[in-house]
């Protein structure tokens, strides 16, 4: 079985394939200053809880935006299950053609979503990944990555709006009833998420103009179930991208 493991900022996900079906998907919260044994005892833990044998894994690959704790994670891996995880990063094949200034300077949790979607979606495709960051990047007909946008994401926004503005309070973050607020936390969330919504349906409309064709689109992230809902486009909702992706990539590289 392959562990696949997508480290973000707020969150970790681990996915357990059995060949190419995801049999199992655990989600717990990301903590850099967890020592490598911590991490181990924690992963044991999970394993545990749900029906996991950690000696039926026997490949792993990690893809992570978190550099402090990249390490630790792959060595409470290798405690666990005695497997050398694969990091994502130079030297390792991805399939992805990147067509950007630096392509060293894309995340990799970019990179794996766009191997997933140019293997999963029709091209020309957007691919959307909703986190700390809200980006948008393009994959052309020839399954190149040409690029795209990056924005702050709708966490990161509704923060920065809570915290610097000293008479607006900080709220649970849900779809709005209408678009017209009739108190402050209804007008937050409208001008929040379907502000966010009208952000993404106007750059589809710019990237799309800009290239002169239509693309297909996929979004990926926590926060997406709630935006893509208020969007005009369709756009295909694939919360499982990222771990896609590293199951692809690990086929290529195994």
């Amino acid at each position: 079985m392959l562990l696949t493991i997508d480290v973000g900022n707020t969150n970790i996900k681990y996915g357990v394939y059995d060949g190419d079906e995801l049999h199992r998907i655990i989600k717990v919260s990301t903590d850099s200053h967890k020592t490598a044994d911590e991490i181990a005892v924690d992963l044991y833990t999970l394993f545990q809880v749900y029906c996991v044998d950690p000696f039926s894994i026997d490949g792993s690959i990690i893809c992570s935006v978190v550099p402090r704790i990249t390490k630790r994670l792959k060595a409470a891996v290798k405690s666990v299950t005695g497997v050398d995880a694969l990091v994502v990063g130079p030297g390792v094949k991805t399939g992805v053609n990147i067509h950007i200034d630096d392509p060293t300077t894309l995340g990799a949790d970019l990179v794996v979503a766009c191997a997933a979607a140019q293997s999963m979606f029709d091209t020309p495709c957007i691919v959307i990944s909703m986190g700390t960051a809200t980006a948008m990047f393009l994959i052309d007909e020839n399954r190149v990555m040409q690029g795209g946008a990056i924005a702050p994401g709708v966490s990161v926004s509704l923060d920065a709006l809570t915290q610097h503005g000293a008479l607006l309070p900080s709220i649970e973050l849900n779809a709005p009833k209408n678009v017209i607020g009739k108190n402050t936390d209804e007008s937050i969330r409208s001008g929040v998420v379907l502000g966010t919504a009208c952000m993404i349906d106007g750059m589809i409309d710019k990237i799309e103009k800009e290239v002169g064709y239509s693309c297909s689109v996929v979004a990926t992230g926590g926060i997406a179930p709630m935006i893509v809902n208020s969007c005009s486009h369709d756009i295909v909702l694939k919360d499982d991208l990222i771990l896609e992706g590293l199951r692809i990539i690990y086929d290529k590289n195994s």
